[in-house]
């Protein structure tokens, strides 16, 4: 889901920053149920990562972009075992030069301010910010391009949220923030605390940022915390729980996620191909969970969960 790597300290945003040597890491043909175990192999050494779809071969190429040869130990461990767990021969890597200014204006170009839904509206820090009435207004930078909404999980789980805001939810946690935009659109709509956690120290400072670039940094917390057992998440229940991460870890993290929502509270799941939604579903289901809506946007599926009752 576009997420950045988490061993680069880079103060402030790619867009703000001086131009550095960049490579762009390439790998093609993979089949669908392989995309997310690579986006997240490029994940470990690239700023920003994105995946297309060939038409004609109905394959996917994965794509991202690094400072030139950051991370190259990290990176083909993680590949070896993207391969492993998707079941395929170690696919080809493509590395080759970008400049970085080309790379960037590509990055604006294609981040166009963005409605969502009918309550919400994505919109660059690059183009105008005119007071917009009707519509709950999420900034974020271009140079930061994970989650930033373009994203078809994104997409999903702000939809999902519009659909279910009414029951006021008042204990949120976002889990695996990112770019803190699903918690920052919650803040707003909700005028409540959000918790924002994230494994990686990279997100959890952006998330931070965005949240004072939006005017919430008091009801936006943003923590380093690694999945349910951390103290800051361990010992609380949620109402609504947003979890944009990956179907397989959706899946082992069912029981905890199941513990830690309130009695007719709400889970919104993304991160997943619409081919794995049985699989993630099946495991929620399991510890008692019910379906209440799934929302495809593309190839890509997003499921709104109930706890028993409400």
């Amino acid at each position: 889901m576009n997420r950045p790597a988490a061993a680069q300290d880079w103060p402030t945003p790619l867009s703000r920053r001086r131009v550095e040597p960049l490579e762009l890491l390439a790998i093609e043909h993979l089949p669908e149920e392989a995309v997310p175990a690579f986006e997240a192999a490029l994940q470990t050494v690239c700023v920003t990562v994105a995946y297309f779809r060939d038409e004609p071969t109905d394959t996917w190429r994965v794509e991202g972009v690094r400072e030139a040869g950051w991370g190259e130990d990290e990176l083909t461990g993680a590949l070896a075992l993207a391969a492993a767990v998707s079941g395929i021969e170690p696919p080809a890597l493509q590395v080759g030069p970008i400049e970085a200014e080309g790379w960037l204006a590509r990055t604006v170009e294609s981040f166009p301010e963005a409605p969502i839904g009918r309550r919400f509206l994505v919109r660059p820090t690059h183009v105008p910010n005119p007071v917009t009435h009707g519509r709950i207004v999420l900034r974020l930078d271009a140079g930061l391009a994970f989650g930033s909404g373009e994203h078809a999980s994104t997409q999903g789980c702000l939809r999902a949220f519009e659909a279910i805001a009414h029951r006021k939810p008042r204990r949120v946690l976002d889990l695996g923030t990112g770019s803190a935009i699903l918690a920052i659109a919650a803040a707003k709509a909700l005028r409540r605390p959000v918790l924002a956690t994230d494994i990686e120290p990279w997100s959890v400072r952006v998330a931070a940022d965005n949240a004072v670039l939006n005017g919430v940094q008091r009801l936006v917390a943003a923590r380093l915390a690694d999945g349910w057992r951390h103290r800051v998440v361990r010992s609380r229940r949620f109402d609504l729980i947003f979890a944009n991460i990956l179907a397989r870890p959706l899946c082992a993290m069912a029981r905890d996620l199941a513990d830690h929502l309130e009695r007719g509270g709400t889970a919104i799941l993304a991160g997943l191909l619409g081919t794995q939604a049985r699989m993630v579903l099946a495991a929620h289901r399991r510890q008692g969970l019910r379906l209440e809506r799934r929302i495809d946007v593309g190839p890509w599926t997003t499921l709104v969960l109930r706890q028993g009752g409400g």
